[in-house]
C-alpha cells in the first residue's frame, strides 16, 4: 500500500526556501482580527521536491483512465478524446483572454461561440442553443426553468407536473423536482419501451412536459417517439430531450424530428471533450423557435461579419452561470465537430451502434437480456441474475473481477428496472481487438461464477485496495487525515 503524503518526508525536509522577504510584516491580528487566526500551525508534511514528484506520479499511474484501458461505462460514453482538441483549448488567444474584454477584443472567440451554437443548432434540429450551463444536470435545470418559464408567460400557472419514465435517469426527477415540480413516474410496457396507454392515463391540464432519453436508458428507440410527442402536446405539455445517449443518432435523425421542445446536450458525452474527473462539463441547452426568447442570456449575434452579446430578452430567464459557460470545453467540442463534418459524425453514431450490438451478440449466450429483441442502440443493459440466482455471483462481484483483469467495470444496478443490471457502452473509439477481449473477459468470468465463484467473490485481489466495504466507506467516511 502507498504511503500518505502525510506519512513521508521528515522534520525540516524543504523541496524549496523562499528568499527572505523585504517587505515589512504586517499584523494578520489587525487584518483578520484575533478570533480568525489559528492557535497553532497546520500539520503539514515536510518532503523533499523529489519525495513529493515520486508520490504524486505514483498516484497518477494507480489511475484508470481512458488513455490506459477500456471503459465501457453505460450512459457515460467514455469515449476517447482527441488531444489536438487539448491543444487547441490552451491557444494563447483563447486561453489568455479575459470575459469581461470588450466585444471587439474578443472577435475570435465569439465567432467560435457563435460557430458552435450554430452546429449544435443544425446537428440537433433546434433553433437556438445557450451554451451556459456547465454540465448536463445543470442543462436539465436550465431546461426545465424555461418550461416553467414558457407556462408562466401563457397564465397557466396549473401546470406543475414532469412525466418521467421510470427508466429515467436519475437527475431528470431530481433537476424536476429543483425547478418546482412535481414528478409523475409511468411505468414501461413489457418490451422496455414508453406505455403510450400509461401515458395517456397520466396526461392531464396539470402536464407541464414529460422528460424522456432516447433512446432509453435500456439502449432502445422509443419507436412510438412521434405519437408520444402528439399526445403530451395535446394535453398543453412539453417535452423534454435528455441528450445523454445523443451519440446514437448524430445525423441519423434529430429531438426536433421526434417533437421535442427542448434539448439538452452533454459535450463531454458525446462531442469528445473530457468526462470525470469532477468537471468542468458542459451541458448546452437548445429550444424550437417559440422558446427562443426564454433561454439564458446572452446569446451571440452575427451582422455584416462582426459578432456581438445580442440583447436580454425581457422572457429570458436570465443567467443561469457566470460569465458564458465553460469555454475550454466549448472550443474542444467545436473542433471535435469541425474536424470530423456531418459525415464523420453519422459515422461516429453507426459505428457506436455496430460496436454495441457486436458485444450484445457475443454476451447474450451467457448472461440474461430483460429488454429488447436482441438488437439495441449505442448501449445494452445486460443482467447477472442467472449467476446469482444459480451461482451466488452477484454482479458486483463480476464487476470487481473485471477490475482484477484490467478493465473497467461498465455501469452496475442501473437502470433500477433490471435486476442485476449490467449497462455497457463500447463508444465507436474502441477497435474490434479490444471489444473481442472485453467480451472474452466476460465469458470468462461468467464461467468462472459457475466452476469457481469464491474467486469472484474475494477479487479483486491484484491491485493496490482489494474488496472494500462500501457501505461502511458510504456511511462513516473518513475524509481528514488524523495523526
Amino acid at each position: 500500500m502507498s504511503k500518505l503524503i502525510f506519512e513521508m518526508g521528515g522534520k525540516g525536509r524543504r523541496a524549496f526556501r523562499f528568499p527572505k522577504c523585504d517587505v515589512p510584516e504586517v499584523s494578520l491580528a489587525s487584518v483578520l482580527g484575533e478570533n480568525n487566526l489559528r492557535t497553532a500551525p497546520p500539520v503539514l508534511p515536510e518532503c523533499g521536491e523529489v519525495d513529493v514528484v515520486r508520490h504524486f506520479t505514483n498516484l497518477s499511474q494507480l489511475n484508470f483512465a481512458l488513455d490506459t484501458g477500456f471503459y465501457p461505462l453505460g450512459s457515460c460514453t467514455m469515449k476517447y478524446n482527441p488531444k489536438i482538441n487539448e491543444d487547441l483549448s490552451r491557444l494563447a488567444g483563447f486561453a489568455e483572454m479575459h470575459p469581461l474584454q470588450d466585444e471587439e477584443d474578443a472577435q475570435g472567440a465569439l465567432e467560435m461561440y457563435y460557430g458552435l451554437e450554430r452546429a449544435l443548432s443544425s446537428v440537433l434540429g433546434m433553433s437556438r442553443f445557450s451554451l451556459q450551463p456547465a454540465a448536463g444536470a445543470h442543462g436539465e435545470l436550465t431546461g426545465l426553468m424555461i418550461i416553467a418559464a414558457y407556462h408562466r408567460s401563457r397564465g397557466d400557472h396549473k401546470r406543475k407536473v414532469i412525466i418521467v419514465p421510470d427508466s429515467s435517469h436519475g437527475t431528470n426527477p431530481a433537476s424536476a423536482a429543483i425547478a418546482g415540480f412535481t414528478i409523475k413516474t409511468i411505468k414501461s410496457g413489457p418490451d422496455g419501451l414508453l406505455d403510450l396507454d400509461a401515458l395517456a392515463a397520466a396526461l392531464g391540464e396539470d402536464t407541464a412536459g414529460m422528460m424522456l432519453t432516447n433512446p432509453s436508458t435500456l439502449g432502445l428507440f422509443e419507436k412510438d417517439i412521434v405519437k408520444a410527442a402528439e399526445m403530451v402536446h395535446a394535453a398543453g405539455g412539453l417535452l423534454y430531450y435528455d441528450g445523454a445517449n445523443s451519440n446514437a443518432i448524430l445525423c441519423k435523425t434529430t429531438p426536433s424530428m421526434m417533437g421535442f421542445d427542448v434539448v439538452h446536450l452533454n459535450l463531454h458525452k458525446t462531442f469528445g471533450t473530457p468526462h470525470g474527473g469532477g468537471g468542468p462539463g458542459s451541458g448546452p441547452v437548445g429550444v424550437v423557435e417559440k422558446l427562443v426568447s426564454f433561454l439564458p442570456y446572452p446569446l451571440v449575434g452575427c451582422k455584416d461579419g462582426r459578432y456581438y452579446f445580442e440583447e436580454k430578452d425581457p422572457l429570458s430567464i436570465g443567467k443561469v452561470r457566470s460569465y458564458y459557460g465553460n469555454f475550454g470545453v466549448l472550443i474542444k467540442a467545436y473542433a471535435y465537430i469541425l474536424a470530423l463534418g456531418a459525415e464523420g459524425l453519422d459515422e461516429v453514431s453507426t459505428t457506436a451502434v455496430a460496436n454495441a450490438n457486436y458485444l450484445l451478440k457475443r454476451l447474450t449466450p451467457a448472461f440474461d437480456l430483460p429488454y429488447g429483441d436482441g438488437k439495441c442502440m449505442h448501449e445494452f443493459v445486460l443482467s447477472g441474475q442467472k449467476q446469482k440466482d444459480e451461482n451466488g455471483v452477484s454482479t458486483l462481484d463480476m464487476a470487481k473481477r473485471l477490475i482484477e483483469m484490467g478493465y473497467h467495470p461498465p455501469t452496475v444496478y442501473f437502470p433500477l428496472i433490471v435486476h442485476e443490471a449490467m449497462m455497457i457502452e463500447p463508444t465507436e473509439t474502441e477497435a474490434l481487438e479490444t471489444l473481442a477481449e472485453f467480451a472474452d473477459a466476460l465469458l470468462q468470468i461468467a464461467e468462472e461464477a459457475k466452476t469457481c465463484p469464491d474467486k469472484l467473490h474475494a477479487a479483486p485481489q491484484n491491485k493496490p485496495v482489494t474488496r472494500l466495504d462500501e457501505t461502511t466507506a458510504a456511511r462513516n467516511p473518513i475524509v481528514k487525515y488524523t495523526v
